[in-house]
């Protein structure tokens, strides 16, 4: 399975239609809406919980570290028929981690996550996750990480994890730097493969082609999520998901088909909310990316600044704008096969940690579980 992570101010609605339009079947995730906002806007949900049928599959992440908000926000999320409710205990953001005590300060509070998880369950009929890091702060041992994950396990219907291989550092490092200073461990995720057999694990963090997809999934990983890449250029990363991860021949359209379609799309929901909910800047920002490293990309861009003054829908925008675009390459429908690339994960077995070891008191609880008895 390969899915496209939550991204706060990025997968929205009108990037998450674009990302459709390229592949058909890669798991699509909402940025993170806070339990709060689904129960204070109960209302008004389909300004952040509606989705297109074609969206799907789709994962709806939410935030929140209240038991009843977060019961409350499923209930109503419900509705609208996610194909699986994921809980953030991965963003290290200070507006997150932060405010509430939520994000990746939750990773401190493996009770209280599990708790959430059931209350989370009840109250959908549909699978639930959990996206986290491989530890917090100085809480990053390989057999932290493990009792986080087996005190989930153990107390809720929690089957998946969305593991970033790397750890949060709370204070000194901004969100951006979490992503790249803390060392990528990709032994910790395979690791938990070994040690939670009965357990999804889908691997996060530094993966931004295909070829490191397909490298993961050789390696034994179950899932593999692809997070800045799939935004920053959509068409190289997700141009060849369906065939090469699902087996299902790719799209034959190319990018101006694409925007033909997504042009329909963006005229019919400008305004929808009220002016300028969306606008004409959030229903283009998701296509600026779309001819990342092609001829005509930076005329094209400075072409969009301009046509951004002055269009007041996408049909005007893209007549503005394509023509810097060479027909070459928006007509060609082809692009690179994946390769056998190897990257970070070929000498992965030799470094894994010991295998985790319960102790005494979790024993007995498997043990109680299980209706073993001494």
């Amino acid at each position: 399975m390969l899915s496209v992570a939550p991204m706060m101010d990025w997968t929205d609605n009108h990037y998450r239609t674009l990302a459709r339009l390229i592949s058909k079947h890669a798991w699509l995730y909402t940025e993170m809406v806070v339990a709060e906002t689904i129960v204070h806007q109960r209302n008004n949900l389909d300004r952040f919980l509606a989705f297109s049928p074609e969206q799907h599959p789709i994962v709806l992440q939410l935030g929140g570290s209240n038991l009843e908000n977060l019961a409350k926000a499923a209930e109503f999320a419900n509705a609208y028929s996610f194909d699986e409710l994921n809980l953030n205990c991965g963003c290290p953001s200070g507006k997150v981690a932060g405010h509430g005590c939520f994000g990746a300060r939750l990773m401190f509070d493996p009770k209280f996550v599990a708790d959430a998880m059931s209350a989370i369950a009840a109250n959908c009929s549909v699978p639930v996750s959990v996206k986290c890091r491989i530890g917090v702060d100085d809480h990053d041992s390989y057999n932290e990480l493990c009792d986080f994950v087996y005190a989930i396990v153990s107390n809720s219907p929690t089957r998946h994890f969305i593991v970033h291989a790397r750890k949060a550092l709370l204070s000194g490092l901004s969100p951006a730097e979490n992503r790249k200073v803390p060392p990528l461990k990709y032994e910790y995720y395979f690791a938990l493969l070994r040690d939670f057999p009965e357990v999804q694990f889908t691997i996060n963090g530094g993966i931004t082609g295909i070829d490191q997809v397909n490298a993961a999934r050789r390696q034994g990983a179950h899932g593999v999520m692809v997070g800045r890449a799939a935004y920053n250029n959509p068409w190289s990363t997700l141009r060849h998901v369906d065939s090469a991860v699902y087996g299902i021949p790719t799209s034959s359209l190319s990018r101006r088909q694409i925007l033909e379609k997504y042009q329909m799309y963006g005229d019919s929901v400008l305004g929808k909310y009220g002016p300028g909910k969306p606008s004409i800047r959030q229903l283009v920002k998701p296509l600026l990316n779309l001819f990342h490293s092609e001829p005509g990309n930076g005329l094209w861009k400075r072409k969009a600044d301009a046509a951004l003054r002055r269009c007041k829908t996408i049909e005007c925008f893209l007549e503005a704008t394509l023509d810097a675009i060479p027909d070459s390459v928006l007509d060609s429908t082809l692009h690179r096969s994946p390769s056998d690339w190897e990257g970070s994960f070929a000498d992965i077995d030799g470094m894994l940690p010991p295998p985790y070891k319960l102790s005494l008191q979790q024993s007995m609880s498997v043990s109680a579980c299980l209706g073993i008895s001494n």
